[in-house]
């Protein structure tokens, strides 16, 4: 038993050596080049982040460098970039605005545990109730969002501004066509830099937007009170950042499974995404989650597993801490190039020319879903009303009920039921019988229908009482197991 023992133990240490080593070291290359250059366009979207959360930009910055680097370990999706986020950010405004930092650090401790619990009570699961229509508006809108956002940075920037994004996006489009050896962002960023160093170009630089601090996080404990009423303050904050944040990182990873044709476990990735969110607060930065935009270009760049998720994160905080000089001097002209890149392979542009071919409804939803989105700057609004819309629409098409009626030999009328038993069908289902007209003995084969909840169960004890009214008797065939289950829980259909 020891022998069998010992060896079930060493197959199973073989078998967690094997994943571990093949999900951070089986892409080492592309792994390690699409890292770096999703670090370089980390940068002016946490910075950016910060600023609409209305804190300083390492508070963003430190919550890239920590989240890509926790969730690289504990996450479900490889390759899947995550960090500080506009989503969050905006819902961040409030807390931050009236009550300061220290009680934004103690919310990002309260969302990460608010994730977990998420992911131990395996609410993942609920992202397959996201229609394909929905998830391709999100795709869509956070396209048009990522693009929006660059504006402001070369808004009245001038044309010498206006070239470098154009000489930028050629580079990073047309190097591909020549060699892929090095991904063509990071090669733009610092050629553009250098040019804009040689040249004196005075554009705007990466340390003008916010100033970077050469100085890793530290631990430390948010200076909040520990009483009830900081977690009443917060956890208006921390149950919506903990909802809109778990939303888009599962739609993100929803597109990361249809990019790569590979699967991922959507409950622990939420775990991962509260551990990184938990670990956030304890080092002055902000809580987030997963970033489509910088996920998409780290795919397009061959980032496929763990270990281009935690060199997004590490790089990013060398370049800070190391290299900040360096990294000051970057011209924000030459991110947005990137960034605008980062939109277009976002946006789904078949979905444009597939509109006339789905149904006309669908084609309304994914419609709705981008609108919402890109005018309330909200993903839960946005993917909230497609998933409501597609949810009514899907009811009022299975809310069909009809019934076709045979008399037998002996006078027994028989009901044959087609369609689903459920609230929106219980009233029409009343109605389908001649109870006065009705002979004696009467039969319900729901043979061709289920039963699904209790307001359906009401719906027949109103029939069945009708006829007992009428001194006549109802008989029930063609049940399955699970409608049978839920009435025979009621004691006086089961006598029927």
């Amino acid at each position: 038993m020891r022998v069998n023992t010992n060896k079930y133990t060493r197959v199973r240490c073989f078998v967690i050596f094997q994943n571990l080593k093949d999900e951070w070291l089986s892409n080492v290359r592309k792994d390690v080049l699409s890292g770096i250059a999703v670090a370089f366009a980390l940068i002016p979207e946490a910075i950016a982040f910060s600023m609409i959360a209305g804190v300083n930009p390492m508070i963003g910055l430190y919550g890239a460098f920590i989240i890509s680097v926790i969730v690289s370990i504990f996450g479900g999706r490889l390759g899947m970039i995550s960090g500080a986020t506009g989503s969050t950010a905006l819902l961040m405004v409030l807390l931050v605005k009236n009550h300061g930092d220290q009680y934004l650090f103690a919310a990002g401790i309260l969302t990460g545990i608010i994730q977990i619990m998420m992911g131990i009570f395996k609410l993942g699961r609920f992202i397959t109730f996201v229609p394909h229509t929905v998830v391709t508006g999100f795709v869509n809108a956070l396209g048009i969002l990522i693009f929006l956002a660059q504006l402001p940075h070369i808004e009245g920037a001038g044309m010498v501004a206006y070239a470098m994004v154009a000489t930028t996006l050629v580079i990073v489009y047309g190097l591909p066509h020549l060699t892929k050896v090095i991904p063509s962002a990071i090669v733009a960023i610092a050629f553009m830099t250098v040019v804009s160093i040689v040249m004196h170009l005075h554009l705007q630089t990466v340390g003008q937007i916010g100033e970077l601090s050469g100085h890793l996080p530290y631990f430390h404990i948010p200076s909040v009170p520990l009483n009830w009423n900081t977690f009443m303050i917060i956890l208006p904050y921390s149950f919506p950042i903990a909802l809109v944040g778990s939303l888009e990182t599962l739609l993100s990873a929803t597109v990361v499974d249809d990019l790569t044709n590979t699967k991922s476990n959507k409950n622990k990735e939420i775990r991962g995404q509260g551990i990184a969110n938990l670990v956030t607060g304890f080092f002055g930065a902000m809580a987030g989650c997963a970033m489509i935009g910088q996920t998409v270009l780290n795919v397009e760049y061959g980032g496929r597993k763990r270990l281009s998720t935690f060199i997004s994160g590490a790089f990013l905080i060398s370049l800070i801490v190391l290299f900040r000089p360096i990294v000051s001097e970057i011209p924000v002209a030459a991110l947005v190039g990137v960034m605008f890149m980062v939109a277009a392979n976002t946006f789904e542009w078949k979905s444009i020319g597939q509109l006339h071919r789905v149904p006309r409804i669908e084609a309304v939803i994914m419609i709705l879903t981008v609108v919402s989105v890109v005018a309330t700057n909200d993903l839960a609004i946005g993917v909230f009303a497609g998933v409501a819309l597609s949810a009514v629409t899907f009811g009022w098409k299975i809310a069909r009920l009809h019934a076709t009626t045979s008399t037998d030999k002996e006078g027994v009328k028989i009901y044959i039921l087609r369609g689903q038993m459920f609230f929106a069908t219980m009233t029409h289902f009343v109605q389908l019988f001649d109870v006065h007209v009705d002979p004696q003995k009467i039969i319900i084969d729901f043979t061709h229908t289920h039963i699904w909840d209790h307001s359906s169960v009401v719906g027949i004890q109103r029939v069945i009482n009708r006829y007992k009214e009428c001194n006549k008797t109802v008989h029930f065939i063609g049940l399955n197991e699970e409608s049978k289950e839920l009435l025979d829980k009621f004691s006086s259909l089961k006598s029927a």
